[in-house]
């Protein structure tokens, strides 16, 4: 014969309410993580699409001109990128803020070197101002990005 034992209901209760409490803490995480991954920065999605101009053309088959022709707009989305308000979660992060400095100043310098380089030059600053826009944009997104 089975034997039902009846647990008191305040124990079941307890039980219920761990539970229901421990599932709101991980949903109220995913949801946190969720907002943060969804935040804009649109002046490094401005800076992104001038380099893909210049940087891929060059990449892919070793193509200066569209970089030379995009110099000055590379200039101008860093210095707004730099210029701008840092997402909240990079108020106090001074690293980013230093990268987003010295991005502005390597487009600057990339721009002069686009001017009077030659291509092995400009194919070189080219790259060193692509993979420090890849540093602060992989940390935007927590990883690295395939996408070069």
């Amino acid at each position: 014969m089975i034997k039902i034992t009846f647990v008191p209901s305040a124990a079941v209760i307890m039980i219920l309410l761990t539970f229901a409490c421990s599932n709101k803490k991980e949903t109220d995480t995913s949801e946190q993580n969720a907002e943060v991954k969804n935040e804009d920065w649109k002046e490094m999605d401005n800076f992104h699409l001038v380099m893909a101009e210049a940087f891929h053309p060059y990449k892919d088959s070793a193509n200066l001109l569209p970089a030379k022709e995009n110099a000055a707009a590379l200039v101008d989305a860093a210095d707004q990128w730099a210029q701008a308000p840092v997402p909240a979660r990079y108020e106090d992060d001074d690293e980013i803020k230093f990268k987003l400095s010295q991005l502005k100043a390597d487009a600057s310098k990339f721009a002069e070197v686009a001017k009077a380089g030659d291509d092995k030059s400009v194919g070189q600053s080219l790259t060193k101002l692509h993979d420090l826009f890849h540093e602060i944009q992989e940390s935007w997104y927590g990883h690295s990005d395939e996408h070069q």
